[in-house]
């Protein structure tokens, strides 16, 4: 113990040469943001730590001595009475050994060699110098002056021996006691073998012993007759599903029949919606290529500028909105209890949101567009026929509402409902053309770009968790009345925080001030929501083990709280400072279109179209489209939080803007492999989408044979 945790303080003092370097020759060098500072802390952390691992290993150290230290003696019998159920077989056989032929064996212990201790020390010493060397030019700070971190350094050389010495000491002294322990147990037991009188002492070890080699005969609850099946309870008993080292997961449970013409429409949707979500991420996966390899193209329609929209608009209007509203098409009408209002206005709305995402895209790409407003590229006309499939859906879903054969509107349909309403009404605020001027713009871009993920999105989402994570676990929502809490204040709050996209713009300080207040606001719906998940999930934790759709509602679930966490932290002022503008908020809007958005709508997926087909997707390719895009998330996401927050800070400290970009070439890069997983697993998502709807079931091969067979003739039997 002692030696590894020396080493890997040697390591870390080996690499602090490196982090001191921050200069890079050439005339584009760039030196990292607060490096002095930086590098002081944490030199500081890792002596805080090393010194609390030491002191940890101490305290253990002292209690195991006092432990040693409080045992007390105990007469022969009783200690041989007290420990006879710990012997193993061959420690009996020694003590009854021992007790016929009265000899001792002794053994001794080697002693370990010691030689790379004082390797390990000058080693962490002699690394720990090369961090303090002098670099080629002076700094104004007294904590970065070679003539202070000299004296330092001298003055942790003793400290640091002294540390190690009474390391040494300790642990010799703790050795010392536990083989003096050892002897004193093992003396303790010979004598009490040698004094005790009588046969009773080798009964008892014998009587033991025959206890330890007993071994069942593994017939004892079957007994020795044949299995037999007489009453016709196994079938398939030599079926494999799948490969051996992957662990089953259960099927899902059939449900009723489902009307195939509702089924069609649904899965209409949600195949329309995985094409847009495969070429979507197709365009983004270019696009993270492009910020590696910014010279693969230069073709105008492939330029950054214009295929950014068209990835975005294409994953929120094409994949998003059409597998929601598919998915909502057979919740409203579950929860509802009865049949939708006109699967016919069902396919308008399908055909209108399609063809508005296709001539959005192209329009997009040949370069006209709304003058860049963010989620809002698409020209009026175009977005007017998305506009007019929600009208219709909102109809539809009203209707069918209406005709529910249950006395209460289930909370599902609170909050779907609610959220294509907000949709047209935040598509009329982002397009109508009376306060499209000035800093009137900019408040209606604020308002369109954060309502359109929190009233469109993320509404309808928890709408559809509220009916399949309960019905999934077999298990009631929580607390209906922490669904309406978290239902209203969402409403109340989340219709305020546009404009803390616009910190520190010249939009009114007390809009701003709003805005923040909104996002603080914001922490009651999602703390709400989430403890109602999470108690849900109560007792029924061991489930996720055999499910391969709970895993994604889990991560969704645990998403929907760190994302919105962090965007109510970004809403500060202070953080705002730091994150605006920077790659923080690209990250920040994948945690939650991605990581919440997108994993309910496959947790929601996979639960739903087994009923509707009768199919099952393969669960290895599931795992495969699961594990790729929670790591290809986390690779895309971490770095460019890191990469963004050190941006900031260089920009606060009046860098060149040049530099911060060379700063995030290697996040960049980790961008481009989280992206690439992530698009590969979308491809494998689209494969279990079709495997589940087109797959061709193989028949029964049993059943083939026997229907063969009643084909033949049967030949008559000769006399």
């Amino acid at each position: 113990m002692k030696r590894s945790l020396f080493f890997l303080a040697s390591l870390q003092m080996m690499a602090y040469p490196v982090l001191g370097e921050t200069k890079v020759p050439g005339p584009t060098a760039v030196e990292a943001p607060g490096s002095e500072s930086a590098l002081i802390v944490f030199l500081v952390v890792v002596f805080l730590i090393t010194m609390a691992g030491l002191a940890l290993w101490l305290f253990g150290n002292s209690n195991h001595l006092e432990k040693l230290a409080d045992r007390a003696d105990e007469n022969a019998e009783s200690w041989i009475s007290r420990h006879l159920q710990d012997f193993d077989e061959q420690q009996l056989d020694l003590l009854i050994k021992r007790r016929g032929t009265r000899q001792g064996q002794q053994g001794n212990q080697g002693k370990g060699a010691t030689w790379k201790k004082p390797f390990l020390l000058f080693l962490f010493l002699s690394s720990g110098l090369t961090a303090f060397a002098q670099s080629g030019e002076a700094s104004g700070n007294v904590w970065t002056n070679p003539g202070v971190l000299i004296t330092v350094t001298l003055i942790l050389i003793p400290i640091l021996i002294a540390i190690y010495i009474v390391a040494v000491k300790v642990s010799h002294l703790v050795r010392k006691v536990r083989t003096s322990q050892i002897r004193k147990n093992a003396q303790k037991l010979a004598r009490s073998i040698d004094e005790l009188a009588g046969e009773e002492l080798t009964q008892e070890l014998t009587k033991r012993r025959q206890a330890l080699r007993f071994r069942l005969s593994d017939t004892e609850l079957s007994g020795v007759q044949a299995p037999e099946d007489k009453r016709g309870l196994l079938h398939h008993i030599a079926e494999v599903d799948s490969p051996r080292f992957i662990a089953p997961k259960k099927k899902a449970v059939k449900r009723p029949d489902i009307d195939p013409t509702l089924a069609k429409l649904i899965l209409w949707y949600l195949g329309t919606a995985t094409f847009w979500l495969v070429l979507g991420t197709s365009v983004g996966e270019y696009l993270g290529i492009k910020f590696v390899a910014p010279d693969a193209d230069h073709v105008s329609w492939l330029s950054f500028g214009r295929l950014r929209p068209v990835h975005t608009n294409m994953v929120f209007w094409g994949w998003s909105s059409l597998a929601m509203i598919g998915l909502g098409y057979y919740v409203v009408s579950t929860v509802s209890n009865t049949v939708v209002a006109s699967l016919k206005r069902g396919w308008y709305g399908l055909v209108l949101i399609n063809a508005s995402v296709l001539a959005g895209s192209l329009s997009l790409m040949a370069g006209i567009n709304n003058g860049g407003g963010e989620y809002r590229e698409y020209i009026w006309p175009i977005m007017l026929l998305f506009a007019i499939g929600l009208v219709i859906t909102l109809v539809n879903y009203l209707q069918t509402i209406a005709r529910r054969k249950t006395k209460e509107i289930y909370i599902s349909n609170w909050y779907i409902v609610s959220a294509v309403m907000f949709t047209i009404v935040i598509a009329l605020v982002g397009y109508l053309p009376f306060w499209q001027n000035g800093l009137g713009e900019s408040i209606a871009q604020g308002y369109y770009m954060h309502q359109g993920v929190g009233m469109w999105f993320m509404l309808f989402n928890l709408g559809l968790i509220y009916y399949f994570l309960p019905q999934q676990l077999n298990t009631p929502i929580y607390s209906y009345s922490l669904g309406i809490l978290a239902f209203w204040t969402q409403i109340l709050f989340y219709t305020l925080i546009g404009t803390h996209h616009f910190i520190f713009s010249a939009i009114p300080w007390w809009l701003q001030t709003v805005a923040i207040i909104g996002s603080m606001g914001m922490l009651i719906p999602v703390f709400a929501g989430t403890t109602n998940f999470l108690m849900t999930f109560r007792g029924n934790f061991h489930k996720i083990g055999s499910s391969y759709t709970l895993p994604f509602y889990l991560v969704g679930i645990i998403f929907y709280f760190t994302g919105s966490f962090q965007g109510t932290a970004e809403a500060f002022r202070s953080a705002n400072l730091y994150w605006h503008f920077t790659d923080f908020t690209t990250a920040h809007s994948h945690l939650t279109m991605y990581g919440i958005i997108a994993f309910m709508l496959w947790a929601a997926i996979y639960t739903l179209v087994p009923r509707l087909t009768g199919k099952e997707p393969k669960q290895a390719w599931v795992g495969a489209h699961f594990w790729m895009a929670l790591l290809g998330l986390l690779f895309y996401t971490i770095p460019l939080m890191i990469g963004g927050t050190l941006k900031g800070m260089a920009w606060l400290e009046g860098k060149p803007f040049i530099d911060s970009v060379v700063l995030m070439a290697p996040y960049w890069l980790w961008r481009a492999i989280g992206g690439t997983l992530m698009w590969a697993a979308h491809l494998i998502f689209a494969y279990n989408l079709y495997y589940m709807i087109a797959s061709k079931t193989q028949g029964d091969l049993q059943k083939a044979v026997f229907a063969e067979l009643e084909k033949l003739p049967v030949n008559p039997i000769n006399q």
